[in-house]
């Protein structure tokens, strides 16, 4: 009887074990991908950023593309914040809806907004996504 109750204790253990290894991997997994949505929502923030940039510049100046990309923007920054929980992230986001609410007042009150924080706050949150 005894080699076969070391045979379920070795089954055991190594069923254990293969688990133990598994779930690092599986957590390691999540928090890439939670990583690589929060890279990929930065670019597109950039981008974002870039359009409104092009928006309200120039003569060209249109504040109803303006509105619709701040709009677009806000969306992508809440997505952002449910996406993760990092408290850099957290920081860099609350930073961009800041700078952005100023740009909308701006916009809103007819006056050619300072898109500066708005381009730094971008750029932190994108320092903060990358993997």
């Amino acid at each position: 009887m005894a080699p076969r109750h070391r045979h379920r204790r070795t089954t055991a253990v190594t069923a254990l074990a293969a688990v133990a290894l598994i779930v690092p991997v599986t957590v390691g997994c999540s928090a890439v991908e939670k990583a690589l949505d929060c890279a990929q929502l930065a670019v597109e923030i950039t981008n974002d950023v870039d359009d409104l940039q092009d928006a309200l510049s120039g003569a060209a100046a249109n504040p109803q593309d303006a509105d619709k990309i701040l709009d677009a923007l806000d969306k992508d920054i809440d997505k952002v914040g449910d996406r993760t929980d990092s408290a850099d992230v957290g920081k860099a986001v609350d930073d961009l809806q800041k700078a952005l609410d100023n740009v909308q007042k701006s916009v809103d009150s007819g006056k050619h907004p300072d898109m500066t924080p708005v381009r730094d706050a971008a750029g932190e949150l994108t320092g903060v996504c990358s993997p």
